[in-house]
């Protein structure tokens, strides 16, 4: 906040003798302030109070500058991958999204491990009263080594608990694929890579 101050020059001290009186006329000039530059006045906050500025101390210490209050900037936080390929398969698995979807996003066998468990919809929404989308409860995963993650989900299915496990693998070009894809329950038979 600034504070806008005129300043005004005292005339010269006058002798201790007798006071000179104004001569009569239509206007007696009076002290002439002095040209300032000053700001224009700007504009004021009516919810924060007027008065004197703490920064300038009425009793002749100097100034003090205004504290700077640091605050801590902290980059958004970027989700990890077992996170993010958790929603995926189970935007996949529910039916949100086709299985194609995750063409570019998979390595091996996991398309078709997906799409072999998405034909069957296991979590597709109950109908009913009510539709009851399945609900991501829980996620953890273990780093077996650098650039592999074996991850698992907990995924709510109305009132029923279902469990999910996946693979992740970091690419040459550092995307991570999902590479291995499994749903509780019967597995779907493996055919030999050929």
């Amino acid at each position: 906040m600034y504070k806008i101050t005129t300043r005004t020059t005292a005339s010269p001290p006058q002798p201790a003798t007798t006071p000179r009186p104004n001569p009569p006329g239509p206007s007696s000039p009076g002290p002439t302030p002095t040209p300032t530059a000053t700001r224009p006045p700007g504009r004021r906050d009516p919810r924060r109070p007027s008065g004197p500025s703490r920064t300038a101390p009425t009793d002749g210490r100097p100034p003090t500058p205004p504290r700077r209050t640091t605050q801590r900037r902290t980059a958004p936080r970027r989700p990890r991958p077992t996170d993010v390929f958790a929603d995926r398969l189970l935007a996949v698995l529910s039916g949100r999204r086709p299985v194609h979807w995750m063409l570019g996003r998979t390595a091996g066998r996991a398309y078709d491990e997906l799409a072999h468990l998405a034909e069957h919809g296991p979590l597709r929404p109950h109908q009913g009263t009510r539709t009851i989308h399945p609900v991501i409860r829980d996620i953890g995963y273990f780093e077996p080594r650098p650039g592999a993650l074996e991850a698992f989900a907990r995924i709510l299915t109305g009132s029923r608990l279902r469990a999910m496990a996946f693979r992740l693998e970091l690419g040459d070009d550092l995307r991570w694929r999902c590479t291995a894809v499994e749903l509780d329950g019967p597995r779907p038979p493996r055919r030999d890579d050929t």
